[in-house]
């Protein structure tokens, strides 16, 4: 099997995860090393720290203290809306343990809907993956995605069902970067009722994504089907102000 070639991570992204080890063996309020202790010890600029801490404390894993520092911020129960996070740090951050049973996996051709997400040109075959991703031996979400099939070398080599899709990613030089979703709700079928344990028609959040590597080229397509009394969205947002006409408005 043809070995996936390594390829440049940028720094920030290197202390982000050296960061994210360090915390998993911390308790909520420690501290964590400064900006200048981080330029250090990694060999970078001022900003580059920043940037790497900065990621973290938007997906609320750390909180800073102006003049006291950077600590380690307590979990919260749901994923912020605006954030990437893989499903496996999701739920250790919550205390649980993160597993998957792979459905399926194989190399197809694209649908053409996965075609223009993806970006895929003609020809182009694509990885489609679907498991069963489970918190403490529970279902929590059925997951279907495709990804360009340059990846199938990587992901048909890699641990699915104990590992982290995303730590097999990054490690493969691949790193989730930006990305953007929509989410809906729908009603469970037979499939979602049999596979996630819940009674036919029960409500499900539905998350369609697309998620980018560091170079801005598509990495994934995915539809995650949560059932809805197991997982939720915090979303925090700015008020926007209107115009004379909304004054007095809620």
């Amino acid at each position: 099997m043809t070995d996936v070639p390594a390829r440049f991570l940028p720094r920030y992204y290197e202390i982000e995860l050296a960061l994210r080890a360090r915390i998993a063996g911390l308790r909520p309020d420690d501290p964590l090393p400064s900006d200048a202790m981080l330029c250090e010890e990694f060999g970078v600029s001022r900003m580059t720290a920043r940037n790497a801490v900065q990621r973290l404390t938007q997906e609320g894993i750390v909180y800073r203290v102006p003049g006291r520092g950077t600590f380690v911020a307590e979990p919260p129960v749901h994923r912020q809306a605006g954030n990437l996070l893989s499903f496996t740090v999701e739920m250790r951050r919550r205390g649980r343990e993160p597993s998957s049973r792979v459905l399926a996996l194989d190399v197809r051709e694209p649908r053409p809907v996965e075609a223009s997400h993806l970006r895929s040109g003609p020809g182009a075959q694509v990885v489609a993956l679907a498991r069963l991703r489970l918190a403490d031996g529970e279902p929590m979400a059925l997951e279907e995605a495709v990804f360009p099939d340059v990846l199938a070398p990587l992901l048909i080599a890699a641990d699915l069902e104990h590992g982290s899709l995303h730590s097999t990613l990054v490690e493969g030089g691949h790193v989730p970067t930006r990305g953007r979703a929509r989410l809906g709700a729908d009603a469970a079928g037979p499939r979602d009722a049999e596979l996630l344990g819940v009674p036919g028609g029960a409500p499900l959040l539905v998350e369609k994504r697309v998620i980018c590597d560091q170079d801005g080229r598509p990495l994934e397509f995915c539809e995650s089907r949560y059932p809805g009394d197991r997982y939720g969205l915090d979303v925090e947002f700015d008020v926007e102000l209107g115009g004379a006409d909304d004054v007095g408005d809620p």
